[in-house]
């Protein structure tokens, strides 16, 4: 762990500033987790590297790994339109929507809140255009239904099904979209404006998973080996930029230096970072994950803090890197 001493000071001093109430921050190779550990508390629950947290958006390359291995069975393209799964689906809109727009932030759907009191298929249905599929880049939750339907639909299983299935593979069996997995609550979820409850109750494929840190470290581990979950030649696919040139709207500007690919996000760009292969996702509550292949190293931080004034977490990924 002394390689990554001062990657494990950086979460100390997030907890102990209360920018985060806890944290749990993992490192692993190819090879394994070579550095793992837990600081602050929940409340009463002092926080331990096995506590299950809340992944959010992390889900939605979770959800993309499902929907990659269905077009390794030739049962999906990227160019499957979502029609084929909802019939129903823009029936006032002129463009075509498919999955590579679902998966890459380019569908063009209007984004409800996470937490949609109509639920997510009919916020799906009703939502407005908000530019032509393929047009511009605006981050998008919702869209992650259309790609659960489109698993559905091809495979015969739900999305949380398909996740199963390859986490049970790599060893990984905490992946949950089941609150009594007893995960650490979101400090500030309410006064950041999200009903715990009805979000739960959603199972978002875009945002409902939970997961312990050793559980991520395992498919980073996967990935970095490139020996499980996707063939080689799929991650790669997954990791080719879909976003070009196109617009970046906000929250995530052009200046973020960022593209989006099969549900990954790429940070070819970001002017913060030391190194910009990595490929990865954060989350709402302040989740990261990410795995760096030219360094050979992937991360994990899971927190529960969804408004983090003073947090850089490029800070985070450079002392990393830095440590290999």
């Amino acid at each position: 762990m002394s390689h990554f001493s001062a990657a494990f000071d950086w979460a100390r001093h997030q907890v102990k500033s209360d920018r985060l109430p806890s944290a749990v921050l993992g490192i692993a190779t190819a090879d394994g987790t070579v550095a793992l550990d837990a600081f602050g508390a929940s409340g009463p629950r002092t926080a331990t590297v096995d506590d299950h947290y809340a992944l959010f958006s992390i889900t939605k390359p979770l959800v993309g790994l499902v929907a990659a291995r269905a077009i390794e069975r030739g049962l999906l393209t990227p160019q499957t339109p979502l029609v084929a799964a909802i019939p129903e689906f823009g029936s006032l809109r002129d463009d075509v929507v498919r999955l590579r727009h679902l998966v890459s932030h380019t569908s063009g759907i209007t984004e409800p809140p996470l937490d949609p009191v109509a639920g997510l298929r009919e916020s799906l249905l009703v939502g407005s255009r908000d530019f032509a599929a393929g047009a511009a880049s605006r981050y998008s939750s919702i869209a992650y239904e259309g790609v659960a339907a489109l698993i559905e639909q091809a495979t015969g299983q739900s999305w949380i099904d398909g996740v199963s299935k390859w986490a049970n593979e790599i060893g990984a069996d905490g992946f949950t979209v089941d609150p009594a997995c007893d995960a650490h609550p979101v400090a500030d979820a309410g006064a950041a404006g999200l009903d715990v409850d009805r979000f739960q109750s959603l199972q978002h494929p875009g945002a409902g998973m939970f997961a312990r840190a050793s559980d991520l470290l395992a498919l980073g581990s996967t990935l970095l080996r490139r020996d499980g979950v996707v063939q080689p030649a799929t991650l790669e696919m997954m990791l080719r930029p879909l976003t070009g040139d196109v617009p970046r709207l906000e929250p995530y500007p052009v200046e973020r230096g960022q593209d989006w690919g099969f549900s990954w996000n790429l940070r070819r760009h970001d002017p913060a970072l030391i190194s910009t292969d990595g490929f990865g996702h954060g989350g709402w509550a302040g989740t990261e994950f990410w795995v760096h292949p030219t360094a050979g190293v992937t991360y994990v931080l899971l927190t529960n803090q969804a408004l983090r004034p003073g947090v850089d977490t490029a800070q985070l990924d450079n002392a990393i890197v830095s440590g290999v």
